[in-house]
C-alpha cells in the first residue's frame, strides 16, 4: 500500500474530527442522532407499558443496535462502490455527526458564563445538557455538574466513538452511537424506566467499560500527571456507575476538587458517592484547563490512532 491510499484511509477520520472541533452540531443542521431518539421514543412510548417490560426494552435495544449497525454496515461499503471519495466524503460527514466534543464544551462554556450572571440562568443553561433536576442548584453545584458532564462527555461523545470507529468502522460508531442515546433516555433507575431501559444501561455499561479508564488515562497523560492513576483506581471504582467514575475522578484529581454527593433524577434522589476531598470553590479558571484537558485528550488518542494505524500498514500490508 502506498502512502497515496493510506491518507485516503486516514482522510474521514481525520476530516470528520476537524469538522466536529470547528463547528460542533449546529442547531439548523439535521442530526442522525436526532432520528436514533425519535425512534427511541417511539418504541418506549409504544411498549413501556403493561407486563413483560423488561423483555420489551431488551428487544427495543439489541433490535435498534443490530438495525443500526447492519444500515451502516451495507451503506458505507456502497458508497465506496459508486466512488472512492463519495466514500470517503460520506465517511468524514458521519464520523462528524457522531463525535461530540465540541457542542459540550460550548455549553459548558456558556454555563460559567451564565451562572456568573445570575443562578436563574446557570439553572437554565446547565439544563440543556444534563438529565439531573437543576432547579434548586447553587452556584458551585451548578460549576461542579458542568465539568462532571464535561469529565462523562469527553468519554461518551469522543474517546468512546474513536474506540468503537477503530475497531468496527463507521458501523461500530454507529452502533455505539445508538447504545449511548439509548441509555441516555431510557437507562434510569426510577419508576418508568427501570425495567424497559435495564439492558440498554447494561449494553452502554459494556459498551464504555474499556474506553472510560482510557479515557481517564489520556486525561492524566495530557495533564502530565501519571501519578494521578492511583487516585482514578481508588474512586473510579467507588462510583455509582461502573465508567462515569473514571473520567470524573481523572478531572477531579487534575482540578484537586470535588465532585458527586447527592442529585435528583425525574424527582427521586441518588447518591453518588465524592470523588475527591477538597470542597473548594469552581471557576472560570477551572473550566479552562478541564476544557484543554478534554481537546489534548482527543487529539492525543487521534494521533495515536494514526501513528499506529500508519505503522501497522506499513509494516504487515
Amino acid at each position: 500500500m502506498d502512502f497515496q491510499q493510506l491518507a485516503i484511509l486516514l482522510l474521514p477520520l481525520l476530516a470528520g474530527a476537524l469538522l466536529d472541533a470547528l463547528i460542533g452540531d449546529p442547531a439548523w443542521l439535521p442530526h442522525p442522532v436526532v432520528g436514533m431518539g425519535k425512534l427511541i421514543g417511539g418504541a418506549e412510548k409504544a411498549l413501556n407499558r403493561g407486563a413483560r417490560r423488561m423483555l420489551k426494552g431488551a428487544l427495543t435495544a439489541i433490535i435498534l443496535i443490530g438495525a443500526t449497525y447492519a444500515l451502516f454496515w451495507w451503506f458505507i461499503p456502497f458508497c465506496y462502490g459508486v466512488n472512492q471519495w463519495l466514500g470517503v466524503g460520506v465517511s468524514a460527514i458521519f464520523i462528524f455527526y457522531f463525535l461530540a466534543g465540541k457542542t459540550l464544551i460550548k455549553e459548558v462554556r456558556m454555563v460559567f458564563k451564565a451562572v456568573d450572571v445570575s443562578l436563574e440562568k446557570g439553572r437554565a443553561q446547565l439544563s440543556r445538557i444534563v438529565g439531573r433536576d437543576t432547579a434548586q442548584l447553587d452556584a458551585q453545584e451548578i460549576r461542579t455538574a458542568a465539568l462532571e458532564t464535561l469529565a462523562e462527555n469527553l468519554s461518551d461523545g469522543v474517546i468512546a466513538p474513536l474506540f468503537w470507529y477503530m475497531l468496527l468502522g463507521i458501523p461500530g460508531m454507529a452502533a455505539y452511537k445508538m447504545i449511548n442515546t439509548l441509555d441516555s433516555m431510557i437507562g434510569y433507575k426510577t419508576e418508568r424506566y427501570k425495567d424497559f431501559g435495564c439492558w440498554a444501561a447494561h449494553i452502554d455499561d459494556v459498551a464504555n467499560w474499556i474506553p472510560a479508564r482510557l479515557t481517564a488515562l489520556l486525561m492524566v497523560l495530557v495533564a502530565g500527571h501519571p501519578g494521578l492513576l492511583g487516585f482514578v483506581h481508588k474512586y473510579g471504582r467507588q462510583h455509582a456507575s461502573p465508567n462515569s467514575g473514571y473520567p470524573e475522578s481523572a478531572l477531579a484529581g487534575i482540578l484537586n476538587c470535588r465532585f458527586g454527593g447527592t442529585h435528583t433524577y425525574f424527582g427521586q434522589e441518588f447518591y453518588k458517592p465524592y470523588i475527591g476531598h477538597n470542597d473548594r470553590p469552581l471557576t472560570t479558571q477551572d473550566a479552562r484547563r478541564a476544557i484543554r484537558i478534554n481537546i489534548l485528550s482527543e487529539i492525543l488518542m487521534l494521533a495515536l490512532y494514526t501513528v499506529g494505524y500508519t505503522v501497522g500498514t506499513v509494516l504487515f500490508v
